[in-house]
């Protein structure tokens, strides 16, 4: 099972595939980190050698910001908003939908399961 980044990559998928487990590289990431690295499209995690696991690495690491550093830059961004006190930043704050949606139904993600109001009767 080949480790890159701090996952274990599953061995019997094709290396396009397998890369997407890593948050933070997605379908056309991978294409691209294939690509430099020479990998045909087709091949699988188990046929790759210990030297071409070892390219996918340095690429990733040299080029790209995944999993824990890409987790840690969205949180700075979202605290920093929240800090200016910006519309978006109040909408984190108080868990409410970000990007405009409407909230009067629907919006359960973000608001929770729906709470009753005490004493609506009829």
């Amino acid at each position: 099972m080949a480790r890159i980044a701090g996952v274990n990559i599953p061995t019997n998928k094709r290396v396009l595939i397998a890369l997407q487990y890593i948050h933070g590289i997605g379908p056309k990431k991978a294409h691209e980190i294939t690509e430099k690295v020479g990998i045909p499209a087709e091949r699988r995690v188990n046929q790759l050698t210990d030297q071409e696991v070892l390219q996918i690495r340095e690429t990733i690491d040299r080029d790209y910001m995944v999993e824990g550093d890409l987790r840690r830059d969205v949180q700075l961004n979202i605290k920093r908003l929240m800090d200016l006190g910006c519309y978006r930043g109040l909408r984190h704050r108080r868990g409410l939908p970000v990007h405009g949606q409407r909230t009067h139904t629907n919006a359960r993600t973000r608001k929770g399961p729906a709470k009753p109001i005490a004493g609506k009767k009829k």
